[in-house]
């Protein structure tokens, strides 16, 4: 590994947008740590000689933090955390369901917060570096059937606004990733139409030059779905409710 190699750590690693992110970085000669709970997938992953798999589930904490201390060991530094850990069962959300709703909240929102707090002080000590979270278009705005992914995706987004300020103070950048509909084993769920559906691939490129290139808090895409869900977030609710309801109806 050269002494000059740029290092990201990604979470939720071990397939959809997660891995795709991985292997574009690792192509472009970065040195890459992934983790997931599905270890033989990660594995797999780490036949690439720049990748390198760490095992984690992100709703234990203390995992958290020992595998991102065997990260450092490994790497010595790290330039970029990339946090996409994230579960969603649609069938599961057409009712509510406390449990199964407080498990999405758990994976979702709750592992990103653990997550950001173990890389906290090593971040602001270090005066550098750049934590991204990956949210979701479902968290503009309220959606049907979407009880506990939207609301999770909404906490995560509102989170990375919150904490932007405060890491910003310590030279550390704070952005979010707000897909749209990717094709990955979580959108393959889905029973209804998804317009603009796009690539891992697609996916990995655009968060890919918006890490590295760009310097926006928000990085979304595609924009023909994006700008419209923006325009729909800014109506009075009267309006919204309406427009939703009628295009649910169709």
């Amino acid at each position: 590994m050269s002494e000059n190699q740029k290092k990201i750590w990604i979470t939720g690693a071990s397939s959809g947008i997660g891995k795709a992110v991985a292997e574009k970085f690792a192509n472009e000669g970065w040195k890459v740590a992934v983790s997931a709970r599905r270890k033989e997938l990660l594995d797999d992953l780490a036949k690439h000689n720049n990748i390198s798999s760490f095992p984690l589930d992100v709703t234990n904490r203390s995992q958290i933090n020992n595998v991102f201390n065997d990260i450092l060991n490994a790497c010595g530094d790290i330039d970029i955390c990339l946090f996409s850990s994230g579960t969603y069962e649609p069938k599961d959300e057409q009712s509510l369901d406390p449990d199964k709703i407080k498990n999405v909240i758990n994976v979702n929102f709750l592992g990103v917060i653990d997550c950001v707090k173990v890389v906290e002080d090593y971040f602001k000590n270090k005066k550098s570096g750049h934590i991204s979270i990956v949210s979701s278009i479902a968290g503009y705005r309220g959606l049907p059937n979407s009880s506990g992914y939207g609301p999770s995706k909404a906490a995560l987004t509102n989170f990375s606004e919150s904490i932007y300020f405060d890491f910003k103070k310590f030279g550390v950048r704070v952005s979010v990733v707000s897909p749209g509909f990717i094709k990955t084993p979580l959108t393959d769920k889905n029973e209804f139409p998804m317009p603009f559906l796009k690539t891992p691939e697609y996916a990995a490129d655009k968060i890919y030059n918006g890490l590295v290139k760009g310097n926006a808090f928000e990085i979304h895409f595609p924009k023909g779905l994006t700008l419209i869900l923006k325009f729909l977030r800014i109506l009075p609710y009267r309006l919204y409710l309406f427009l939703v309801d009628k295009l649910v109806k169709r």
